[in-house]
């Protein structure tokens, strides 16, 4: 049973102790684990959206709309992981759907904060990976490495292969940009390898776009 299945279970569980019991504190303690659910399909809702949106270029609005409203509910239940989540979302919508790196920063920022106050190196891996993608469009790459190289090191502390992978086509393409091909070359190598070794084909086909245009 899922976490969200086992949420729904227990609903039940509080409506009949509320409305047979006689419980009326259990409508409360419901209405949290409903708060729980919704949040979670909400933000997993957005994300696929969000992939649609790299598919097909198709702005949805309501992929915004998921992501705050997962992050209030989130913030309401005190659960500062799955804010922290949230909020990177929400920054990635003004980021990569709106390309408004400025309106997202905080978003970015406030994600990271959140997701270091209970070591989830995933979320902060993402968070910073995009903090780097915003200095990199104001031009500060030496900031712009150094964020998105703590990603990288994020992700091989906790095994996020395919997300290493990602990270080092990043170190890439910046390299590419600082006008240092050889280095971005090597970044390149090393990408694939990571990449075939955890059979990442879409990271793999993004690499070989990569290695095209550098």
């Amino acid at each position: 049973m899922t976490r969200e299945q086992d949420g729904i279970e227990r609903v039940r569980e509080l409506y009949e102790s509320a409305l047979f019991g006689g419980d009326a504190s259990a409508l409360a303690t419901a209405d949290r684990e409903l708060d729980a659910v919704e949040a979670a399909v909400s933000l997993e809702r957005g994300k696929l959206m969000h992939v649609r949106f790299l598919d097909d270029r198709q702005e949805d609005p309501r992929e915004l709309a998921l992501f705050e409203r997962a992050a209030e509910l989130y913030h309401r239940s005190g659960d500062t992981g799955g804010e922290a989540d949230a909020l990177f979302w929400i920054g990635c919508w003004h980021q990569v759907v709106c390309e408004d790196s400025a309106t997202g920063l905080p978003y970015f920022e406030r994600s990271y904060e959140l997701a270091r106050s209970v070591d989830d190196r995933k979320t902060m891996s993402y968070a910073v990976r995009h903090l780097g993608f915003a200095e990199k469009e104001a031009g500060r790459f030496d900031r712009a490495r150094e964020s998105l190289a703590e990603s990288v090191a994020l992700r091989r502390e906790i095994g996020f292969m395919p997300g290493v992978a990602a990270g080092l086509l990043a170190l890439a393409y910046l390299s590419a940009e600082s006008d240092d091909r050889t280095t971005a070359l090597g970044y390149l190598d090393e990408a694939r390898t990571v990449a075939e070794r955890c059979g990442a084909e879409g990271v793999m086909g993004w690499i070989e776009r990569a290695r095209a245009q550098i």
